[in-house]
Parts: C-alpha cells; structure tokens; sequence
C-alpha cells in the first residue's frame, strides 16, 4: 500500500538514533505535527534531518546508529538540524581495528538465473561486443574520434552482431614522470580498460609514435592474454601515425579504418549464448547521492548485490572517502585477516594522497550532497557502504588491477563518478549500477549502466533518465527486498542486451584516469 503523500512522514534509520530526515516531497511547513506528536518548530526541506530530541551542545548527533557529528549549539526537538550545526568528527584511527571477526550469515547458493552474453577466448563473458580503439597519448584523440565516426558511419552497419566502436581516449601518455612509482596506476588502469570482457579480447593501438607511454611498455608481451586455443600470444594491433607511410591526415585515417574492419569481421562471428550469472561482473557506485541514497537506493543494491554474490558473481564496491568512516564495518567482514589489512593499507594510502594535496575527507561532499541532506562525508559514508551488502569480503584490488577473482571486492578507487567508473572498467567490470538522488546523466561507452533513482520525484522528472525507481522504499509502494530482486533481473535482462537509458541515448562521460604521480 503506497503511503499517503499528504501524511507528514519521517523515516528513522535505528532506534537509538535523535534525528530523522523528512520524506515528504518538497519538505514540510513550520508547524507541521508527525503522528508521534512531534512538531516541526521550522520548514525542513525534504531529506534533510530533524531534531527528534533536545540535542544540547556538544552531544553526538547520530543516523544509522553512528555519530555522524556533534552540535555546535543547542538544538531543539522539531529542529531543522543544518550542516552549520553539525561538527565533523574525527576520522576512525586505522590502528586497532576489528579485524575479519564477523562472519556473514549463511546465504544459500542462488542457482538457475542465466543471462545471454559473450564468451572470450580468456574465460571471461561480455555483456556487450564493443570494438575499442585503445590510444596511447591524447594527442591521438581528435584523429581516433574522426575515424571512429567514419567506422560508425561507414563500416560498422555492414557487421549486425558489433553493438559499438569505442575509442578510448585519456589525458594521459606524455608530459608525466612515467617512471615515477605512482604512474603504473594510470598505465596499467588503460592497459586493463583495453583488456575488458565487453572488447571480445580484439586489441587496436592507435600511437602516436614520440609518446612517452609506446605501445610496448603498454602491452609488453609477458601480459598480452591468451587468445587462441593453441596459447599463442597475439600481438595488439598498433596504427603510429608518425610512421613515414602516412602522407597526410586521410591516410591515418585510411589505416585506422582498415585496421579496423579486420577486427570487426572477428567480432561480428561471436553470438550470444547461455551463460550462467556467475559470469557477471558488476561495478556498484553512487553519485549525486542524498540522504535517501542510504535509505532506498543503496540498500537495494545491497541486497541485488547479496544476490549476485550467492549466484557466484563478482561485485565490486568502491570510492575511500567514502567509506573510510565505516572502515571498522569493513575490516570486520573481512574473509581473512589478509585482507583487512589489504583494505587498511588502501586506507592509508589515501589518507597519506589526500595530505599531501591538503585536504581530508571533509573535501568529498559535493553542494549537491548538502542540499539533498546529507551534513558531511560521515553521513555520507554510512549510506554508501550499504551497496556492499551483507556478504563477506573476499578481495582488495589497488586502483587500475585487474580482477583474478570472483565474490564481493572491494576496489579502491577516489570517489570521483568518472574515475571511479574508469577504474571499475578496468578492473573487468561487465555491467554497472550507478545509485543517485540529485541526479545525473552519467554513462559509459564501454560498459551499461543501469542508473537507480532514490527519490520518486526524480524518478518523475527524470522519467527517460533513471532505470529503476528505489524511492518507492520510501513511500511504503515496495520493500527493499523486492527492489532488490528486481534490479536483479534487469541485470539479466541489460547483460542479456536490453538498453539502459544511458545507451538509448548514447550519454558516454569521458574515460579520466587516475594519476598521483607528477607531470612533468
């Protein structure tokens, strides 16, 4: 029974919590009074929080059960609890941690769901049979986008079974330390986004030819991967513009192309076939988050995300600062202890990135954040982690590795939308699950992404946008139990080759590699 939206309604996260966020669209008026009595002492917009009690100055203010603040004054009950009253708390120390001591309930094998994909050489199964154009250096860009429009336009409707020509482009190649320690982030973050399931194992080059990252040092031969049956290593195709061959921009372009098409008669032979879900591979990240991306969205994807896990599946969680406040939560629900020190370790790592810049964790909430509710990166934090669901933790992935397991993972990526989405791309993902209550066009060429909203009003608005409306939790019309099996099975419907808004559109954000070493 959906919930009567005149009703003034609140929704508290634990029991123990004095404070709760308004549910209503468009907030309530001062004098608003809830079925418990309480009163609103002030117009509190919608998602934000409210005073359920005297909070005098200097107590914890507290959501999800966690202190996500302290008052820096006294605060009413019926209070609109803004981020100028709320004092951001210290981060978790990363000493003394529980480590793997929680182990999840038994979850029975989830047996039976299949979706059609596309089987590669090397074991893995792409949801989509994409020709990428990997490019060494940025200064190839403009000639791989002319030539990926004239293979599109010209090439590409002669092969039914290619869905798509991919050029991936980056800011990244020359003009950088490349043999500072940090810069085998972003090499192998673009040698592993060309390595993805969705490309059918087909490696294009475009070079440049005075670049700093050649196309050796991407692809040196001991990590070329096994593309035939009889396990001989094949070489990536590499187009050098540079070369003394090329007179003048349109034969680039002729050599791309014909390179091209070689590769598209290859890809045009794969068929879909049956393929069991344990071949999923799914990235899960929010953006433009609210207060009710932890509330309806993301515990949806927690338990499609538990699902996934019992079909064998891979899920990958993301973004440090924002879950480096739950890092306890974290550690906890490790496998092993090797791996709560792997997810420590990545901690640290940024923390240490974040000093050098400057800034802490406090630098992440956007003001979109803010005025969708949420105070600061703590309680962003508790609604984010959410998205990993409720199974045990099985693997750590640096930024830009490669995927060599299945379970839930943990990849630690910056929470920026685009590198986080970059770096789950080339890590192996075969599908993406991007939550968002302020909302965002977001979207990638290489892989799908089904998009959840977490509000129904911007299910509303955003009604060719959003794949899947999560507010529904709020307003009473479904459980979280029910969004979850059903963003399940349009993850086997979107593997299987349905289109997301994203694609139905063609929305691609640029590729952005992640890269803390210098530029020189």
């Amino acid at each position: 029974m959906a919930a009567d939206t005149q009703t003034p309604l609140f929704i508290r996260m634990h029991e123990r919590d004095n404070v709760a966020i308004v549910v209503n669209d468009g907030g309530l008026p001062a004098g608003t009074q809830f079925q418990n009595g309480l009163t609103l002492l002030e117009a509190v917009p919608q998602g934000h929080k409210v005073a359920l009690i005297d909070i005098a100055k200097g107590d914890a203010i507290t959501r999800y059960n966690v202190t996500i603040g302290y008052a820096l004054a006294g605060i009413a009950a019926g209070s609109w609890i803004q981020e100028a009253l709320v004092q951001l708390p210290p981060a978790r120390e990363l000493q003394n941690l529980p480590i793997a001591n929680r182990k999840p309930p038994e979850m029975p094998a989830l047996e039976g769901y299949t979706f059609q994909g596309f089987r590669n050489p090397d074991g893995s199964v792409g949801t989509r049979n994409i020709l990428a154009i990997t490019t060494t250096v940025q200064c190839v860009a403009g000639v791989v986008e002319y030539a990926v429009k004239r293979i599109k336009e010209e090439l590409l409707p002669k092969f039914s079974n290619v869905d798509d020509v991919v050029g991936l482009e980056h800011t990244y190649g020359c003009g950088v330390a490349i043999d500072a320690p940090d810069a085998m982030i972003p090499i192998r973050t673009v040698r592993n986004i060309s390595l993805n399931p969705n490309f059918g194992g087909q490696t294009m080059v475009v070079s440049l030819g005075c670049e700093k990252l050649q196309p050796t040092r991407l692809f040196p031969k001991s990590i070329i991967p096994i593309q035939t049956q009889t396990q001989e290593q094949a070489e990536p195709d590499v187009v050098c513009l540079q070369d003394a061959g090329h007179i003048g921009f349109q034969s680039m372009i002729t050599s791309i192309m014909q390179t091209a098409e070689k590769h598209l008669i290859k890809l045009n032979q794969r068929q879909r076939e049956t393929c069991p879900a344990s071949e999923l591979v799914v990235g899960v990240q929010c953006g433009g988050s609210d207060a009710f991306s932890g509330v309806t969205a993301n515990p949806a994807v927690g338990y499609a995300t538990d699902l996934l896990v019992r079909a064998g599946a891979t899920v990958m969680f993301s973004e440090v600062t924002e879950v480096r406040d739950g890092i306890d939560q974290l550690t906890s629900r490790a496998a092993t202890p090797e791996i709560a020190e792997a997810m420590i370790r990545e901690m640290d790592w940024y923390d240490q990135y974040l000093k050098r810049g400057g800034v802490d964790r406090s630098a992440n909430t956007t003001p979109g954040n803010k005025k969708g509710g949420l105070s600061n990166i703590v309680e962003k934090a508790m609604g984010s982690i959410v998205k990993s669901g409720s199974a045990a933790i099985s693997g750590v992935l640096s930024p830009g590795e490669k995927l060599t397991q299945k379970g839930l993972i943990y990849a630690a990526t910056p929470a920026s939308d685009f590198i986080c989405g970059t770096l789950q791309t080339a890590a192996g993902m075969n599908l993406h699950i991007f939550t968002t209550g302020r909302g965002t066009p977001y979207g990638l060429a290489a892989v799908p992404v089904i998009k959840v909203a977490t509000r129904n009003d911007l299910a509303r608005r955003w009604h060719d946008l959003m794949d899947i409306n999560a507010g529904r939790i709020a307003s009473g019309e479904a459980t979280i139990e029910e969004l979850g099996w059903e963003l399940f099975h349009f993850m086997l419907e979107v593997a299987s080759g349905k289109k997301t808004w994203a694609e139905y559109w063609k929305l691609h954000n640029a590729l952005v590699l992640f890269n803390p070493a210098p530029i020189t």
